[in-house]
């Protein structure tokens, strides 16, 4: 799965859905991951409980963008794009541990 990284100066209800589709890959990859963690080694449930704490943080900043104002949302929205891609990457990681 890919997404767009947002564009600096977009639409805020496009940044948005972009980071709402991101939001929806990284709910797929958790929900795949949960399922094999059980599985897995120590290594890989330390991780994936970081990455549990992470995915909250971005599901509350989330929320933030949609009530922010348009320059506000850009900012956090960048961030939170950075958040969700680390997120990613991490969810990546794990899979290829187990």
């Amino acid at each position: 799965m890919t997404t767009r990284p947002i564009a600096k100066g977009g639409d805020v209800a496009e940044e948005t859905g972009t980071l709402e589709q991101l939001g929806e890959e990284l709910r797929q990859l958790r929900d795949e991951l949960e399922l094999k963690i059980h599985l897995a080694s120590a290594d890989a449930r330390d991780e994936f409980a970081a990455l549990e704490k992470k995915l909250d943080h971005y599901r509350a900043r989330l929320e933030v963008v949609g009530k922010a104002t348009e320059e506000a949302a850009e900012d956090v929205g960048d961030a939170l794009s950075l958040l969700g891609n680390e997120i990613k990457k991490g969810y990546h990681k794990i899979r290829s541990l187990i």
